[in-house]
């Protein structure tokens, strides 16, 4: 099997109810769903590529410690914003008065942060650091995780319609949390 075709499959399998997919979700009830895919595209490709050029040249760039407590933190900031809520009315978020860089970089800030340190940023090394076809592995593990943030953009859509925001919100800041405190767990024991 291919490189791509084989990291497509493992990633995409990876993702699945993944705390990045989370993220993808939550964002989904708050930004246009193009929007978000996009941020998670962009976010995703960059994150790739540095997992692959890791990969293939390094066994590790960053302590693991320090990559679990920036992930750590980050989670905890977006419970903040969940609870906190957005600056923005629901009519306004849908009639396009947000900046699509504004959206755009949050989301694609954000889900970047959430990949690293993640498990498919850590196979996608892993399989970068076992082939020669780095573009494979780049190109494929991409395809994978916004295949599998797809399906939670999906979803996130279709909750935003019929749940109320401060119930999405309360959700996803207690997920957040625990998400939070796994990462500074393992930070620990690292």
């Amino acid at each position: 099997m291919s490189a791509f075709f084989l990291s497509t499959a493992i990633i995409f399998v990876a993702e699945l109810g993944d705390k990045s997919q989370l993220v993808a979700l939550w964002f989904a009830t708050r930004f246009r769903w193009w929007v978000v895919l996009g941020g998670v595209t962009v976010a995703t490709l960059v994150v790739h590529l540095g997992s692959v050029a890791i990969g293939r040249a390094f066994d590790e760039l960053l302590p693991e410690q320090f990559v679990l407590m920036a992930v750590g933190a980050s989670f905890l900031a977006f419970a903040a914003w969940s609870l906190r809520g957005d600056q923005f009315e629901p009519s306004e978020r849908d009639s396009g008065t947000i900046s699509f860089f504004g959206a755009f970089g949050v989301v694609t800030v954000s889900f970047f942060v959430a990949e690293l340190g993640d498990k498919t940023q850590l196979a996608t090394i892993s399989l970068a650091g076992t082939t020669t076809d780095a573009a494979g592995v780049w190109l494929g593990s991409t395809a994978g995780m916004v295949l599998a943030d797809a399906l939670a953009i999906g979803v996130g859509r279709i909750a935003g319609a019929r749940l109320p925001h401060r119930v999405i919100g309360t959700g996803a800041a207690a997920i957040f949390v625990v998400f939070g405190i796994f990462a500074f767990a393992r930070a620990v024991a690292a």
